[in-house]
């Protein structure tokens, strides 16, 4: 699996934003559908909650891409 950190100034960052912000889906809608129909995972559990938070340490894996939400600077 390809792994891409992703750096958050904020406390946590939403699930679909996080697909979005990494540019993983080209809108909010796409991930949404993706995230609803079951096709990502949350540290290695399916996750259909979009608004599901995301701190400093978690992975979210989508089409075969671990995203690991890291602290900016």
């Amino acid at each position: 699996m390809v792994g891409k950190e992703i750096p958050i100034h904020t406390e946590f960052i939403k699930l679909q934003d996080l697909l979005k912000f990494a540019n993983a889906v080209e809108s909010g809608g796409a991930a949404k559908e993706r995230i609803q129909a079951g096709e990502v995972s949350v540290n290695g559990e399916i996750c259909t909650q979009r608004g599901k938070k995301l701190h400093p340490g978690d992975e979210a894996t989508f089409c075969g891409v671990v995203y690991k939400v890291c602290h900016a600077g």
